[in-house]
């Protein structure tokens, strides 16, 4: 259509800490590369979709990015808005300027001319640009999309319905009765914080899951480097059981395998528990089963319990929305936009394809994938070079 081609040697999609991670690698072994990104800065995800009390759930040593550790006096488990400053200063380091508001339409691949081609629109000015790569990463992370579940009578809810990326805080809900649907990390600290600020909060608690604490699980990964995860996953139980004692007794059930296995095989963490079990147990947050139905105000759960309520919150997860703009590779990718390969053969494609950040290992896994992709890219680059230079 006329349009100018902006070339480049590696187009990286997204500047959360993947794609900020992977152009630092490649800056670092001098490979040229540009960052798009949909939003109006980088890193969103931390600095426009969490709730205010969230802070790392992992110790430091697993959440630095290649290349730049955290200060020694930095404490063991970082708060958000020092992680967001770590972020910023990332990307000061390595000078990765990310073109912001740039949404890609969508990627293909020229098989004659062997390289990615890219259509965006520039959301400030509404123009489409045009980019062409030899290589292609997407870096646009598991957390794309807010997931809606299909819950009866959802829709018709006479209350607030909010997505957990929407909340910020519980003082907003101060005095209301608030339903959390989701029992991840995310929904239990959501009720943790909602009871704190005085609203009556009860939690959805579907399924199996393991109750930790930050420092348990710490410890848990440290041990599995130098044991075997079966071993590990048995103390990390038995610790749990020392410190929760029986939690079924408090409508939460414990799965039959190991909180490390499940993550490996599922990506579903285990809860990091900040003061929602003591909350459970007081009563001052309530355990409910599923949802049967949704009549104006009023929820129906399974056990036949009616409650009322002037709120919900979703905390039912992310999706990835590769899939919406990136063109026929649907055997790179599943129905979720997950890449079909397993951990650790999951990071690259055909043709110059990568994936950083989705492995389901959190930031440990976003550095592990983007220097596996910088290094890959080095070698074939270069590869590339000495052959057009009869080397």
């Amino acid at each position: 259509m006329g349009m100018a081609m902006r070339e480049q040697v590696v187009i990286i999609v997204g500047a959360g800490p993947s794609g900020l991670a992977t152009s630092a690698c490649l800056k670092n072994l001098c490979i040229p590369n540009v960052v798009i990104e949909r939003d109006d800065c980088s890193a969103s995800l931390w600095k426009k979709r969490c709730y205010d009390r969230l802070n790392l759930h992992l110790g430091k040593e697993f959440c630095e990015l290649p290349h730049f550790p955290f200060p020694p006096d930095a404490p063991t488990f970082i708060s958000k808005i020092d992680f967001i400053k770590y972020i910023d200063d990332y990307s000061t380091r390595f000078g990765v300027e990310p073109l912001f508001s740039r949404e890609v339409i969508e990627a293909t691949y020229d098989r004659e001319v062997q390289r990615w081609i890219l259509h965006v629109t520039n959301t400030c000015t509404k123009n489409v640009e045009c980019y062409s790569g030899r290589f292609l990463v997407v870096a646009t992370g598991e957390n794309s999309e807010g997931i809606i579940p299909e819950i009866p009578g959802l829709p018709d809810f006479e209350g607030e319905v909010l997505h957990s990326s929407q909340f910020k805080s519980g003082r907003t809900h101060s005095g209301q009765n608030v339903l959390v649907v989701g029992c991840g990390n995310s929904g239990m600290e959501i009720a943790l914080d909602l009871s704190i600020h005085g609203a009556d909060a009860s939690i959805v608690v579907r399924n199996p899951i393991h109750v930790m604490n930050k420092e348990l699980i710490h410890m848990g990964m440290r041990l599995l480097r130098y044991f075997p995860l079966g071993l590990v996953d048995r103390l990390m139980v038995a610790c749990s059981q020392w410190l929760y004692g029986n939690t079924s007794q408090f409508g939460i059930r414990r799965p039959e395998e190991g909180p490390f296995l499940l993550k490996r095989k599922t990506g579903r963490s285990p809860i990091l528990d900040q003061g929602t079990f003591n909350k459970i147990k007081s009563g001052d947050i309530k355990v409910l089963p599923a949802i049967a139905h949704i009549r104006g105000k009023e929820v129906d759960f399974s056990n036949g319990e009616k409650k009322v309520f002037d709120a919900i919150i979703l905390a039912t997860g992310y999706k990835s929305a590769i899939k919406a703009w990136l063109k026929d590779e649907e055997e790179i990718f599943n129905e979720d936009g997950m890449p079909r390969a397993k951990y650790p053969n999951h990071w690259r494609g055909p043709n110059g394809l990568y994936c950083a950040g989705l492995s389901r290992r959190g930031l440990f896994g976003v550095s592990e994938d983007a220097m596996n992709i910088a290094n890959d890219i080095y070698s074939l680059f270069r590869d590339g070079l000495n052959s057009e230079r009869g080397l």
